[in-house]
């Protein structure tokens, strides 16, 4: 197990524009198509529930997530491609389907790229389903890429 893991210094708090130069050498290490950083401050001036993952003054991941009447929305989650296969991830997604509960949320919604394997089996892993597919979704080197549409029942 990475010490990583067991440090006490590793926390979850809310994203701040003054956290987004971490949050954007992240995002741009992470995806061949990132978000920008105007993506990040309207989801803040919008009041989603966005949130940093530290360890100390280092910055290990983030999460972005829209939480309407009954139903919550993960539109990113991220964790430095440097530190994945650490656990971190499964942290970070357990503490916005947490969140997503408290606000009375009763289903978690979120897309995955159709290729990305790896976070599909962590979704699947905490009880997500697959409830649809959407079509060109994302985009990709060679044109457009499918993204499946997961549901988690929080009832």
């Amino acid at each position: 197990m990475s010490t990583l893991l067991k440090d006490p210094l590793l926390h979850i708090q809310p994203m701040h524009v003054d956290d987004l130069d971490a949050v954007m050498e992240i995002e741009l290490r992470a995806y061949e198509f990132p978000w920008t950083e105007g993506n990040f401050r309207d989801c803040i001036r919008s009041n989603y529930y966005c949130c940093v993952y530290r360890q100390g003054e280092q910055y290990v991941g983030y999460a972005v997530m829209s939480i309407t009447v009954g139903e919550a929305q993960i539109l990113n989650i991220c964790i430095d491609p440097i530190l994945q296969g650490e656990g971190l991830g499964r942290r970070l997604l357990n503490n916005l389907i947490t969140a997503a509960a408290k606000e009375g949320a009763d289903t978690v919604f979120l897309e995955v790229r159709s290729s990305n394997r790896a976070a599909y089996a962590l979704y699947d892993s905490v009880g997500f389903n697959e409830i649809g597919l959407r079509q060109d979704y994302y985009p990709a080197k060679k044109g457009r890429e499918d993204a499946m549409v997961l549901a988690l029942n929080l009832g």
